[in-house]
């Protein structure tokens, strides 16, 4: 169904939605048109970014400013800016941070390709990477920042992470371990509106018309020079993959274990 017309309905009406990304950039290019249409509305959608994209490859030509990381870091600030996201956090460190803890950095975990050409677990995966990660602190971490901004929706990706990089599937389990404790609703990112990849006895897939916030979805995009190039509606990743800057996204509602809706 398309709401773009009913912003306030999105969600199932949650004032304070928390987006769990996995890297700088996967909020703009998941999420991205969904984030400036609820930040326009006044809705105020926190994004926490689990890693600061360490592993990500660079584009050809880019000269870094210090390291991927902090260059990376920059350029997530210049795309939430663009998107009118003003609560913004990397896990690890306040507000997403618990109690008494000192900070710390969760690293980008890597990935290889598979032969199937889905992402799959890098074979040198840092010890302080994210998969390698204590669940409990993790877990911890996210908690902390829901209950900092009080949110009451969830989302993330769906269960196979998107196209299968170990962070994602671990916002996935984060994200929903987190929503279900809380009790609050859990939505996922749906890919393929048509092959969703959701577990059965999730809610109908949720289209959004994001097409008047396109613009500054576009103008995050173009923060990600390190990651990406566009032009007009085709984005070139650094890989060489490619994908279309599309007018709708997807969403859908997970149910709960126990048969209630999150």
């Amino acid at each position: 169904m398309s709401q773009a017309m009913n912003i306030n309905e999105w969600f199932g009406g949650a004032e304070r939605i928390l987006f769990v990304h996995a890297h700088p950039d996967d909020e703009s290019l998941a999420t991205g048109g969904t984030i400036a249409a609820l930040a326009a509305a006044g809705r105020d959608p926190g994004v926490v970014t689990l890693t600061r994209g360490e592993q990500g490859e660079l584009s050809p030509g880019i000269e870094l400013e210090g390291t991927l990381a902090d260059h990376r870091a920059r350029e997530l600030a210049a795309a939430l800016s663009a998107l009118g996201v003003r609560s913004h956090a990397f896990l690890g460190a306040l507000p997403a941070r618990s109690a008494q803890q000192p900070p710390r950095r969760y690293l980008d975990s890597g990935m290889s390709w598979g032969p199937d050409g889905r992402a799959t677990a890098a074979a040198d995966t840092d010890e302080d990477a994210l998969t390698r990660a204590s669940a409990s602190e993790a877990l911890a971490d996210l908690v902390a920042v829901a209950d900092a901004w009080d949110v009451d929706a969830v989302v993330s990706y769906d269960a196979m992470g998107g196209y299968g990089h170990p962070d994602h599937v671990f916002a996935h389990r984060a994200g929903r371990a987190v929503a279900f404790g809380l009790d609050v609703p859990f939505w996922e990112i749906v890919v393929d509106p048509l092959h969703p990849a959701g577990e059965i006895g999730s809610s109908p897939v949720h289209t959004y018309d994001i097409s008047p916030w396109l613009e500054s979805k576009v103008a995050a995009l173009h923060a990600y020079q390190t990651q990406l190039t566009l032009e007009g509606e085709v984005i070139t990743h650094v890989g060489g993959q490619k994908d279309l800057v599309a007018p709708l996204e997807y969403f859908r509602r997970l149910e709960a274990p126990d048969g209630r809706r999150s």
